[in-house]
Parts: structure tokens; sequence; C-alpha cells
């Protein structure tokens, strides 16, 4: 099997977008180009586009988005496919396009993830995100992402002793990162003692989901991000020579069940659990190896339980990790220095690219003042559904 590294990345910034959708996507691909040097139209380069997102045709009204791209970039006769696994799409589609160059089918890729989620209200945009629950046991019932992760809370809370606080210690650590990330959609510092101070706590930070608040889940928002996939082994020959290869060193992902309800222990992440052995199977490296974690906090509950799943921290102590400072950017093990889901934003299906180029930048040693000293192997979780499709992955810096 080859190896398939990173050499270019791009990014717009999250938060509502000034653009049409497919504007949006093609900035980031040509930003992800000319960070690695690939010329626009340039047909010996680039022969496959994977294009991951949500929504795209059902909030952005574009079908078939990576054939649009495709032939808006002049990239065309490239092969171009569609990835939709609901907020997992973008690690998906880097998925997809490892697995097109680590097998010789392709010797250059470009991913696109991308997501227009503002064009509608929140509350269609909260039910938009519901279709991907069960259809019959779940959604029919008025089930959402919020009212599943406020279960989740208050089970992990009564079994591990999660507090609220510890949510809150979070949510002003990723909002710290991303008033250091330009591209993070809200740069804004948040103090604990004004969105926990029982005095004005159902002001400044008001239920929910319970006991989930408004500080403990992520905004709704627009923007993609892009990474250009190329083989080691063609690097020379493509043009690449001399450019940072971030390799892509393990990939992977798991499913569980559909319906929540039918799992053993609705408290275990199991697809996180197996997609992040496998990803580090394939990798050689273990979660000792890890200097730099993005985990999937749509809610902050489950940077908590990704970093346990993973094997960052003992299960039951992520919370204890938090409170004691160890996952700040110059902690023992930093997760989310991009501010995360919580404050960079999640545009769906751009948000597990986004993930990678936060590491690769980490990796490279060019994330400035949210650096991470000496980091040479990092790790993203991208997480579908409630925990039903998750793709985890290992970069290491070559």
């Amino acid at each position: 099997m080859r190896e398939v590294g990173i050499i270019g990345i791009g990014h717009t910034k999250f938060g509502k977008s000034n653009v049409p959708f497919l504007d949006m996507a093609c900035a980031a691909a040509l930003e992800a180009m000319d960070d690695a040097g690939a010329k626009t139209g340039n047909k010996n380069v680039i022969d496959q586009v994977f294009v991951g997102s949500m929504g795209s045709g059902m909030v952005s009204r574009i079908s078939g988005v990576a054939s649009a791209l495709v032939d808006t970039l002049n990239l065309r006769p490239a092969a171009a496919e569609t990835i939709e696994n609901g907020p997992a799409s973008g690690a998906s589609a880097v998925k997809l396009g490892f697995q097109a160059i680590a097998s010789g089918c392709s010797d250059c890729c470009l991913v696109v993830g991308a997501e227009g989620m503002r064009a509608v209200t929140g509350w269609e945009g909260t039910d938009f995100v519901a279709t991907m629950l069960h259809p019959e046991g779940e959604y029919k019932y008025g089930c959402t992402l919020p009212s599943f992760a406020g279960m989740f809370t208050r089970l992990l809370m009564q079994k591990n002793g999660v507090e609220s606080r510890d949510l809150s210690i979070i949510s002003v650590k990723n909002h710290a990162n991303a008033c250091l990330n330009p591209v993070a959609h809200i740069r804004n510092k948040v103090v604990l003692e004004r969105i926990t101070d029982p005095r004005v706590i159902n002001a400044t930070n008001p239920i929910v989901a319970d006991p989930l608040r408004q500080f403990d889940m992520c905004p709704v928002s627009d923007g993609a991000a892009a990474v250009l996939l190329v083989a080691k082994d063609k690097m020379e020959e493509l043009g690449f020579a001399g450019k940072p290869f971030i390799r892509i060193a393990g990939i992977a992902s798991a499913t569980d069940t559909h319906y929540v309800a039918n799992r053993a222990d609705p408290t275990e992440l199991l697809a996180v659990r197996l997609s992040s052995q496998k990803a580090y199977k394939m990798s050689g490296k273990t979660p000792e190896d890890i200097d730099v974690a993005e985990l999937h906090d749509a809610f902050q509950i489950l940077e908590i339980a990704e970093s346990e799943e993973t094997g960052l921290f003992p299960r039951g102590t992520g919370h204890l990790a938090a409170r004691e400072g160890k996952t700040q950017i110059h902690g023992e093990m930093p997760i989310n220095t991009s501010g995360g889901l919580k404050a960079k934003g999640h545009p769906l299906g751009a948000t597990g690219v986004s993930q990678m180029v936060e590491i690769v930048k980490q990796l490279r040693g060019t994330a400035q003042e949210r650096q991470v000293e000496g980091a040479k192997t990092g790790l993203t979780v991208n997480f579908g559904g409630f925990g039903n499709n998750v793709v985890s992955a290992v970069l290491t810096k070559e």
C-alpha cells in the first residue's frame, strides 16, 4: 500500500458566508491547490475529486456538487464524487481519497468539505440535521441531536461525576483557542464566571436541552475546507518535490446501532473507540504517541467522552483532565487547538476536513499563537449521527 499524505490545505472563514455555496467550496479548493503549488486546470496532477457535504442538495439546492466544482475549476476530466455521511462527510471524503491513492487508482486527489447551514433558520437546520436519526424510532417522535446530547450528558453526570462546570471549562478553553484562529466562527473570549454564576446564568447561558446550555454546544456555521492528497512516490513526478508531506498514517471508520436505544450501554461511543483503534493499528501508533487532537465537540460532553474512547485519558477521567488544564494548548494533551466545533464552528460537511487542516498546521509548525511545541503526531475524530458512523485518523510528520 502506497504512502499517502497531505501537501496542500485550504480553509474559508467559518460563520456566515457572503458568497454562494459553490464559490465557497471553490475558494477552499483553490487555496489548497495554491498551497501545494498545483496549477488550476492541470489535468495531469489532480485525477480525482471528492466533496463531502451532508446538505448541498437539501439546503443549498446543488446536487452533484463535486461535478460542479470540477467543471468550475476546469479540472475536467478528473473523476468526481460527492460523499454524504452526515457530520462525518468530510472525513469520509478524505478516507476515500486516501484509499484511491493507496490502492493505486489515483496519484493525486483533491478533497473538499463544505456546508451552507445559515441559508435556513435555526429550527430548520436542527430539523435537517435530525433527519439522520432513526426515521421511525427517533425522528418521527421529534428527537434531535441536542436532545440526545442532553440525555447522554445526564447519564455521564450520573455515572462519572461530570458537572456542568466541567462543560463550561471546556467551552472557555475552546473559545480562547478560537481567538487565536483567524478562520474561526466565534472569536470572542468567554469568562467562566459569566456562564456559570447562578445569579445570571439563565440570562447569559440559558438551557437548550437539559442539562445542556447555550455555551455547551456549537454554533450553526457556513464554511469549507480542503486538502490535496498525493502518493509519496509520485511527488517528484507531479512537481511537488520539496513540499511538506504530512502523512495520513492511519484512517478508519466504524459504525454503531442507528437506533440509539438498541445500544448495550448508551454511555459508550463504540464507533469512536473502534475507529480510533483501527487508525492506531494502521499507523503503528498508540494514544501515548498523540501530541495534539481535534475531537468532534458539537456538544462539549463529546470532547470528554471522545478523549476517553480514543485512549487519551482513562475512562471516567476526561472531565478531570479538563479541570486540571491538561487539554489546553500548553497542557500535556492539547485538544481542539483550533477552537473546536464549539467556537471554530461546525459546517457539517466541512468539519472533518477542517480538523485535518488544523493538524497539518500543527505538524508543519505553522499554527502560530496556538502552536503545540514539538507536535509530530495528531489525531482527528469526525462524529456522524449520534455516534453511529465515526471516522478517525492519525497524521504524522515525515
